[in-house]
């Protein structure tokens, strides 16, 4: 249980990519880590695109990124709406501040665009946003994950065993 003790928040909105969400909940919580999936709400009953649901454990604004270790931003559709949100944005911008692992896979790309934290690093998403990330200031490579310090990006469900072996590393070496 190399996470033992690490606390990690979960981005959740409405269509969010059920693999990539749920894949990387568990495989943290199996390691130690807690895992906290906040939303706009508390408690709220979210859809993923397939159908599967997740709850809500706090809202947006009941979290201190601060008391945290990392972040996660799923894929999906969800990504668009949670860029929307300051206080996503804000937390997102701190989590880079301060040099906090950041995991974002597939559309996530649009969470860190909106957050401006691109420029100068080195990603990969789903091929779908290459552009927006390149115009972001990003070098975009097709792998199937990407570390970048403390930025781990990845591509789409079939590389999240990968995206998640070299997350729960960087993590793991915070």
């Amino acid at each position: 249980m190399q996470l033992k003790n690490k606390k990690v928040l979960a981005l959740v909105d409405h269509d969010f990519e059920d693999l990539e969400l749920w894949y990387p909940v568990l495989r943290l919580r199996e390691e130690g880590a807690q895992v906290d999936l906040i939303g706009k709400e508390a408690n709220h009953k979210y859809i993923g695109k397939y159908g599967v649901p997740v709850e809500s454990d706090f809202a947006f604004t009941d979290v201190n990124d601060a008391d945290y270790d990392a972040i996660l931003v799923p894929g999906g559709w969800a990504p668009d709406k949670l860029r929307r949100f300051p206080e996503v944005l804000d937390m997102v911008r701190n989590m880079n501040q301060a040099k906090k692992p950041i995991g974002q896979i597939c559309h996530a790309g649009w969470v860190l665009i909106s957050a401006n934290i691109l420029n100068g690093k080195t990603v990969t998403s789903t091929p779908g946003i290459k552009d927006d990330m390149t115009n972001a200031g990003a070098t975009w490579v097709d792998e199937p994950v990407v570390v970048d310090e403390h930025l781990v990006s990845s591509r789409r469900p079939p590389d999240l065993p990968d995206y998640l072996r070299e997350f729960i590393n960087v993590l793991a070496n915070k």
